[in-house]
């Protein structure tokens, strides 16, 4: 993990200095700064990084601007940096395909916490993809997950996934028919339970639904369980919950 290759994008330049300083002592050394989204973007062209810190108040174009173009360069997660705290903002970045957001003025070691948390589930270095895996792999029917090749095909055809939402997809497939609460969710698969925000799963939810549902509105597959949490759901097993 400490090997990841981590972006850093503020027009602050004490903010950059601040956050490269505390991830040095934390053993991360692959850390790029810039202080605009064009030269994000440039920098997402020239090089895969493995995580994206990413402040949304940029001059010329804000970093929630940004976020769909630098999606359609890397599924590496994307960490948005704030000083708007709504829930509205938040769920704003979720939607343009942020994976986490942290409001300022913030704790640096909380970032820190965050940005290991979301390594830790999407980072796999050295990994190599079989080309057929015959492990790993979760059938519903409609749709099916593919652990090692970190694929998702919806009726015959392969969908976009970003990382994260990839993993709680997995995790849930990995367990069907069992309920898990927000915070269980939380704690499985970001690995950060202290830092649990209910809006990120919902987000997150709601991203699995619109690539697996026929009518995400009204979902098959990945079910609410009123005052209990999520499930997802796959007939034919031995119970159901």
């Amino acid at each position: 993990m400490k090997d990841a290759a981590i972006l850093l994008v503020d027009d602050e330049q004490a903010i950059l200095q601040l956050l490269e300083t505390v991830l040095h002592k934390e053993g991360f050394h692959s850390i790029d700064k810039v202080k605009t989204s064009e030269e994000a973007l440039c920098a997402c062209e020239r090089k895969s990084y493995d995580l994206i810190v990413l402040d949304v108040t940029l001059p010329n174009m804000s970093g929630i601007e940004a976020c769909p173009f630098i999606r359609r360069l890397t599924d590496a997660p994307i960490l948005f940096l704030s000083a708007r705290d709504t829930d509205f903002d938040k769920l704003t970045g979720f939607a343009v395909g942020g994976d986490d957001y942290v409001t300022k003025p913030f704790n640096p070691m909380e970032i820190v916490a965050r940005i290991k948390a979301l390594l830790r589930r999407t980072h796999k270095p050295n990994s190599v993809v079989p080309t057929a895996p015959v492990q790993g792999v979760y059938d519903f029917g409609r749709f099916q997950v593919y652990e090692a090749a970190g694929e998702l095909y919806v009726e015959g055809k392969v969908i976009p996934c970003p990382s994260l939402v990839f993993q709680l997809l997995l995790f849930l497939c990995k367990n069907p028919n069992r309920i898990f609460s927000k915070s269980e969710l939380y704690e499985r698969v970001w690995g950060v339970n202290s830092l649990r925000d209910d809006n990120t799963i919902m987000v997150h939810i709601h991203r699995i639904r619109e690539r697996i549902e026929p009518d995400p509105a009204q979902p098959e597959f990945l079910v609410n369980v009123r005052g209990l949490g999520y499930k997802m759901v796959k007939k034919g097993l031995p119970y159901e919950y």
